[in-house]
């Protein structure tokens, strides 16, 4: 079979348009983006398609047959839609890069659906002028690691970009070896980064940046309209606000869930606080603060336990971007103070709902003395690497087969003791514990504790399992595993293996900025 694509795209289905299109962004001008059409893949396949994001979005069910396959391959043109690549630039490892843009994301256009407006982007397409020399492609180990998280994190219910679809090609690709070649089709209300507003505050074009900012509140976040009477009436000021609040709410949700993004630079962090760019994530395995997941990381930069702040110093660069419009500098610094004490209230709140201590109204005293314990079980856990997804189980699983007569001597516990070798010391933190609990609200409590702490999660040697299967074609386990990963909170009985501790290989596996 050959594998020469069509030199052009065609569109699909000319007399038939799928979606209804709004492309508020393209109304923006060519400052913000350049027109480009995708480039054509090789005989692609349908390597998955998600049924559940479609039905959410209303979109109809010929969205997925065969026709469109060409129009999410790049092959050809969904009716209606106005393929570009964004401009931004931003700060990668802590340093100012520059411009970057759109290396190999193409924007197909903006869609009404169910959820409201959603944007509608190809990554893998080909080229942009954005590419920097890259060929714009993305291989299918990438793109399934994406499609599979995305949908694990929205599973999770944490804020994230969505996958709509997947698609295959024997297309080579060279990376660190020579690969084959996929698209993902990405789903969110809005792809702009810390890095659009960066870009044009780098270049001086305050009308750019203005023009940006305006759209961005107008289509996307409303509420900063209400928010600026608490910031002297600046709109500009209440937009870093919202967008400081967005971003702290996401990374408590990372931690808790043990979730390392791997590459958190300001062109990767989403102006509506959703999870973007699924590269060198991975879930935790042992709990370790200083896990380091991206091997391209030399410094550790974005470890674990720096995430936080790495967030706010990215804050802090967006607020630099905006500080042309919001034009008072005390009054921006006023404003990236709250991510300081929201974000460990968000934290606070994330962490004591695995406990099952739940309440916003928990007063002070009470909130200290439940971070005390979640901060001495932490260092437990750590010390002895324990398993971060297995032991939060356990302990809501140990919760809900307690009764009002139970001791911590009870083999209803022994799956979470079990998991220690300092024994001691956590039978001394559980009696704290339950101390705390009172025993007479276990059994609601860790019904709360099961839907609050997942039984699955995306390993890396899951995603590598499905990975080595579709390379040979069979891409039957995407599809165990999507169905795993959308209720996260479920037993899904018979699939065990698939919450169990990772095998020996898996702590051999590299994951890069090529990932």
């Amino acid at each position: 079979m050959s594998l020469a694509p069509t030199d052009t795209p065609i569109h699909s289905n000319p007399d038939m348009p799928m979606l209804e299109w709004t492309h508020r962004l393209s109304r923006l001008g060519t400052r913000f983006f350049t027109p480009l059409q995708p480039t054509p893949l090789a005989a692609p396949a349908w390597a998955a398609r998600n049924e559940d994001l479609r039905i959410q979005l209303g979109w109809p069910s010929a969205v997925f047959d065969e026709n469109h396959l060409q129009a999410f391959a790049g092959n050809a043109l969904l009716v209606g839609s106005l393929p570009l690549a964004t401009v931004y630039s931003g700060h990668q490892f802590g340093q100012w890069a520059g411009q970057l843009g759109d290396g190999r994301a193409i924007w197909l256009g903006e869609a009404q659906s169910a959820q409201g407006p959603q944007e509608i982007q190809l990554k893998g397409a080909g080229r942009t002028p954005y590419s920097r020399g890259g060929d714009g492609r993305a291989v299918l180990r990438s793109s399934i690691r994406e499609y599979l998280c995305s949908e694990a994190m929205h599973g999770l219910g944490i804020p994230t970009t969505r996958a709509l679809c997947l698609v295959a090609s024997p297309e080579p690709v060279r990376r660190e070896t020579l690969e084959s070649a996929a698209v993902v089709t990405r789903i969110a209300p809005s792809f702009l980064r810390f890095g659009h507003f960066e870009h044009f505050s780098a270049q001086g074009d305050v009308d750019s940046l203005r023009t940006l900012a305006d759209h961005a509140i107008l289509h996307h976040l409303p509420e900063c309209q209400e928010r600026a009477a608490l910031w002297q009436g600046n709109v500009y000021a209440a937009l870093l606000d919202v967008v400081q609040e967005r971003t702290a709410l996401m990374l408590a949700q990372w931690q808790a869930v043990g979730f390392c993004h791997g590459v958190m630079n300001t062109d990767n962090m989403s102006l509506l606080g959703l999870t973007i760019d699924y590269g060198p994530f991975q879930f935790m395995d042992g709990f370790d603060p200083g896990h380091i997941c991206n091997h391209s990381d030399y410094q550790g930069r974005y470890a674990y336990g720096r995430q936080p702040n790495v967030a706010y110093w990215n804050l802090y660069c967006l607020a630099q971007a905006l500080g042309p419009l919001i034009d008072d500098h005390d009054l921006t610094l006023q404003v990236l103070e709250g991510y300081k004490t929201l974000f460990p209230r968000c934290l606070g709140d994330a962490m004591r709902a695995k406990l099952g201590l739940v309440g916003d109204l928990a007063p002070e005293s009470e909130r200290e003395a439940d971070w005390s314990l979640v901060e001495d079980v932490m260092q437990l856990m750590s010390a002895e690497k324990v398993d971060f997804t297995l032991f939060w189980r356990q302990l809501s699983q140990a919760v809900v087969a307690q009764s009002t007569t139970s001791t911590l001597t009870d083999a209803g516990w022994s799956g979470v003791t079990d998991m220690v070798l300092d024994r001691p010391r956590l039978l001394a933190w559980l009696a704290r514990y339950t101390e705390r609990t009172g025993q007479s609200s276990f059994a609601a409590m860790g019904q709360q504790m099961l839907r609050t702490n997942p039984k699955f999660v995306l390993r890396n040697h899951l995603a590598e399992t499905a990975i080595r299967q579709a390379k040979l074609g069979d891409f039957s386990e995407i599809e165990v595993l999507h169905n795993l990963l959308k209720s996260p909170f479920d037993e899904h009985s018979g699939m065990q293996a698939y919450a169990d501790l990772p095998p020996d290989w898996a702590g051999q596996l590299e994951i890069s900025c090529s990932s």
